[in-house]
């Protein structure tokens, strides 16, 4: 099914209003599922065959950020989509914070994959998601989660959007299959730069942008190196492969800033979403 006429649907039911809805339901603690918690915000009024927009946190951080009232849930969810953001775990070893089992070389802590596919079930049974038809997104260590995540499984959600993050050193020599992912950046980022850079001094390294760039288009069956189309007339700089496989999606976007979400990115990232073939 179109996922426009499940949008319009969802949307009409938030002309009432539009509050998110953070924790489970109605209660504020989280949702549960046998690997973790997460939080959800919905669209006033919808009810089932609702799109949405899974989003890991950054490290340190927590999955009601993407939820509560002023952050990126207000316009998701009066565009019709439910946000969902699932928690990361505390970082063993005496580290501070929480963080994500996100590099298949690194000691792992949870199969994120196995979590991610739990939240997805439950949603779609509790709150009425349209389980084909969730975004998986994140920032920073939660873009590279997603990163990796769309490496090892591209049919688990239906599109990849990361911002700030990507895969780390050394790089995956190829993925599972073809994605749809919009990949977005900071020009300035200094936290996580395009080229990556060393931490813990020198024991781990973070990736090269434009390498990873370099293995979607592999995956993607894209016919040349180069970006097909350019925009820069708006807020983003925007490069998109367009002769690739049927099926696939492959879009970076760019924008002035340095380590963070810009402001209209997720506006963005659902105009590029409903726009893509079914």
């Amino acid at each position: 099914m179109s996922k426009i006429p499940k949008i319009i649907a969802t949307l009409c039911a938030t002309l009432i209003g539009t509050a998110a809805q953070a924790g489970c339901g109605p209660d504020p603690e989280p949702c549960e599922v046998p690997l973790g918690t997460y939080h959800i915000a919905l669209p006033d009024g919808a009810d089932g065959d609702i799109p949405a927009l899974m989003f890991l946190h950054g490290a340190g951080g927590s999955g009601n950020g993407s939820t509560r009232s002023g952050s990126m849930a207000d316009n998701a969810n009066a565009r019709g989509y439910a946000v969902i953001g699932p928690n990361g775990l505390e970082r063993e070893n005496g580290r501070s914070g929480t963080s994500w089992s996100f590099h298949p070389d690194r000691p792992q802590q949870r199969d994120e994959m196995a979590f991610f596919r739990q939240i997805a079930d439950d949603v779609a049974a509790r709150f009425g998601i349209d389980r084909d038809n969730i975004i998986l997104g994140g920032f920073s260590i939660g873009g590279s989660t997603a990163s990796y995540i769309a490496c090892q499984d591209p049919t688990a959600f239906a599109a990849y959007a990361p911002v700030g993050g990507s895969f780390w050193r050394p790089h995956p020599t190829d993925c599972a299959g073809p994605v749809r992912l919009l990949h977005t950046h900071g020009w300035k980022d200094k936290t996580v730069p395009l080229e990556g850079r060393p931490l813990g001094g020198g024991s781990i390294l973070q990736g090269d942008v434009w390498h990873a760039m370099g293995l979607w288009r592999a995956e993607n069956g894209c016919d040349g190196l180069r970006a097909d189309s350019f925009d820069t007339s708006g807020d983003f700089w925007v490069r998109t492969w367009e002769e690739c496989d049927a099926g696939t999606a492959l879009e970076f976007v760019l924008h002035p800033g340095g380590h963070g979400i810009p402001q209209g990115w997720s506006t963005y990232m659902f105009d590029w979403f409903e726009a893509l073939p079914d």
